[in-house]
């Protein structure tokens, strides 16, 4: 690009698209660029300078906004051009001395070098699992201190935001220089996936990446739902599946050597990805529990499964089995693995799973039928409990379920293992049944 797309070359002259109008371009506002034109400026200032010239850290910005007295809730006026008090755009970068320096904090975003990563003691809050998790992947790099339209816990001195290197933000940057031997940390660092729920399915998934041999000598469980499935699906009938409650992958991409096209949907976005950046090629690292403190790192490579020629045929995606969209129809399989039990509305995603294979098409479903009320309410679940005071089992209310449209083809138990430690395991038999849709 020969300059920003904000800018506006018009009758000779340059201008800037603003919120509210079109104005000569000012050249004393502060820059507004992604983290990789940030830097490139930086390397540019240090070849031209001869100094080690980089974006600050979170650290370094911290130390600034530490001498810039209150915060968000008690400012009256704000000391800068943030939480929409003054402009409804940037200004000139000297409007707002803050000290010894100007706008620390608003006017735009201050790009970091920083990767956000969590800070000791953080927990995952269960009504937005999803927000900050994805972000500790080295790819986002934190920005700090608030843009004129910046309100609320964005304007706070604590607020941590972050972005991939390339998007663009109302953000900006300034330069520190530093002794050599401090650069950031870069992309291409190991970096170890320790979300302790993702870890444990990486490596209930993904275990035979690193030749491990199988625990307590049960095989790979989504590779043998596999082969347990495609017998039961004909060779003219192989072009689309759906691998619904996917996880971090693992059948979704086993899937892909047999079908033209896989849809991998889970509700998790911590899980899916895992799933794709292996299908991308990446490496990725994980650590698990030995005992106590003690951790053992792993590497997960769909090149050494033998699973990176047909990655590409899978689209993993969020979404909500109970809910899904309604183009995720025209399967030739759907395969729900462990998914049922674990569903707020299991006879819901049930009910209409049929209008969305084709007619012949199968359905296979996995399930220890482990109910728990803080997954399903009870009322909801499909056996495992009293109805009209007999015992109703989880294979009776399939039945009852899918007797109209299905025809059942096959059961059969098959077992696995989740490692929770090197000398902790829980060992689990699943039921499989195979149903094929009625003409």
């Amino acid at each position: 690009a020969e300059h920003p797309k904000f800018w506006l070359r018009r009758a000779g002259a340059w201008l800037q698209r603003n919120l509210l109008d079109e104005a000569p371009l000012p050249l004393d506002w502060p820059v507004e660029v992604n983290c990789l034109e940030a830097q490139a400026y930086c390397a540019w200032l240090a070849a031209q300078s001869g100094e080690n010239v980089l974006l600050p850290t979170e650290a370094h910005w911290q130390a600034l906004r530490n001498t810039v007295p209150g915060d968000q809730p008690t400012w009256n006026p704000a000391p800068g051009n943030i939480n929409l008090e003054h402009h409804a755009s940037s200004c000139p970068v000297d409007a707002f001395a803050q000290g010894e320096f100007n706008d620390i904090v608003g006017n735009v975003w201050q790009w970091t070098r920083t990767p956000i990563m969590p800070f000791k003691g953080f927990e995952v809050h269960p009504l937005y699992d999803d927000f900050s998790v994805p972000t500790f992947d080295g790819r986002h790099n934190l920005i700090k201190g608030g843009s004129w339209i910046s309100t609320g816990n964005e304007a706070l001195a604590s607020a941590r935001y972050a972005f991939r290197r390339h998007f663009f933000q109302h953000a900006g940057f300034r330069t520190i220089v530093e002794e050599r031997g401090n650069e950031a940390l870069t992309a291409g660092s190991r970096l170890y996936e320790t979300d302790h729920l993702v870890t444990q399915y990486l490596e209930f998934h993904y275990f035979d990446s690193a030749g491990t041999a199988a625990p307590l000598g049960v095989p790979n469980f989504p590779r043998a739902c596999v082969e347990a499935t495609m017998p039961h699906v004909p060779a003219d009938r192989r072009g689309r599946c759906l691998d619904i409650g996917c996880s971090v992958g693992r059948s979704a991409l086993e899937f892909a050597r047999h079908f033209s096209h896989v849809d991998a949907i889970d509700f998790s976005a911590r899980f899916i990805q895992s799933g794709v950046r292996l299908q991308q090629g990446e490496e990725v690292f994980y650590e698990i529990p030995t005992e106590g403190e003690l951790t053992v790192g792993r590497a997960v490579s769909l090149d050494r499964l033998g699973l990176a020629a047909t990655a590409d045929r899978v689209a993993f995606m969020q979404g909500d089995a109970c809910n899904l969209r309604p183009l995720s129809t025209g399967y030739d399989l759907v395969f729900a693995g462990n998914l049922i039990d674990r569903l707020y509305d299991p006879t819901l995603f049930l009910d209409g799973i049929a209008d969305r294979i084709t007619p012949g098409g199968i359905l296979a479903i996995t399930s220890p039928y482990t109910w728990l009320e803080e997954y399903t309410p009870r009322a909801k679940w499909l056996g495992g409990r009293r109805e009209h005071g007999e015992p109703l089992t989880t294979a009776q209310g399939l039945a009852g379920l899918l007797g109209g449209r299905f025809e059942l083809l096959s059961s059969a138990d098959i077992p696995f293992v989740i490692r929770e430690t090197a000398r902790k395991h829980q060992h689990t038999i699943a039921e499989m049944t195979v149903w094929r849709r009625r003409g």
